[in-house]
């Protein structure tokens, strides 16, 4: 088989993605940017707001992410998170939308520190595909 390993994305919806030869998953784990490759130890670290990058046989898949959780056991990568769009599919108009959102929700009184974080978070990461 290679240097491949499996990959599942799973959003509320759907099985959003499932794929057998990935290469590399770069995602932004909230301790940094952390790459994925085949026999990684076994680990399990929340998300942040960012692009998961997906490297495999067919070519380089980007996604934009708000949140989630991902475990790599046993060459399995699973992605849980409650948003996910193909940045190939995202229009100027969306990520308005979103920024507009989050501009919001940082100007906010109430706001914790961890809170605040990651709005920033979401607002550069959309700043970057726009």
């Amino acid at each position: 088989m290679g240097e491949e390993f499996n990959l599942d994305i799973i959003n509320p919806d759907k099985s959003f993605l499932n794929k057998k030869d990935v290469t590399e998953v770069v995602v932004p784990a909230l301790e940094g940017e952390m790459g994925i490759l085949k026999d990684h130890i076994s680990i399990i670290s929340f998300l942040k707001p960012g692009i998961i990058k997906v490297y495999s046989n067919s070519g380089e898949d980007q996604y934009y992410i708000e949140d989630g959780i991902l475990e790599f056991k046993n060459n399995n990568l699973s992605v849980l998170t409650s948003s996910i769009i193909n940045v190939k599919d995202l229009e100027k108009s969306k990520i308005q939308e979103l920024m507009k959102l989050a501009e919001e929700e940082v100007g906010k009184p109430d706001l914790n520190d961890q809170s605040r974080y990651l709005v920033d978070q979401k607002i550069e990461v959309l700043k970057s595909i726009n």
